[in-house]
């Protein structure tokens, strides 16, 4: 799943699970952190290395999904999961207010045309 949805040029965080370990080679760059010695932020000059960024947005997924979705296909997962993505990436603890995060969808569907299906003869009902 990590092969298939995450650019190599990207470079990994996470925790120091063994099943990391081998993808991780396959990526630009990977840092681990050790929970086992109780630490979740290491600073390395400029560089944060974390993986709580992945837990929180994990959470908050988790939380949506329970609270306010019910269900959720396997065929529209990854719009579940962008959306989720922007509202973690562009919430209040960040700097963005309502009107800034409203801002920031519009121009995304900007010269676009939404359609859910593109052939209505193809399409099963």
């Amino acid at each position: 799943m990590i092969k298939a949805n995450i650019a190599r040029e990207s470079a990994l965080m996470t925790d120091e699970a063994h099943q990391y370990r081998q993808i991780g080679k396959e990526f630009a760059g990977h840092d681990t952190v050790i929970h086992g010695r109780d630490e979740y932020v290491r600073y390395e000059g400029d560089r944060v290395i974390t993986d709580q960024h992945r837990r929180g947005l994990l959470q908050h997924l988790q939380r949506g999904m329970k609270g306010v979705y019910q269900h959720c296909g396997e065929r529209h997962l990854h719009r579940y999961l962008a959306e989720f993505d922007h509202r973690y990436s562009y919430r209040i603890k960040l700097g963005h207010d309502d009107q800034a995060r409203t801002d920031k969808a519009l121009a995304g569907i900007k010269g676009k045309r939404l359609m859910y299906r593109r052939d209505y003869e193809e399409a099963s009902f």
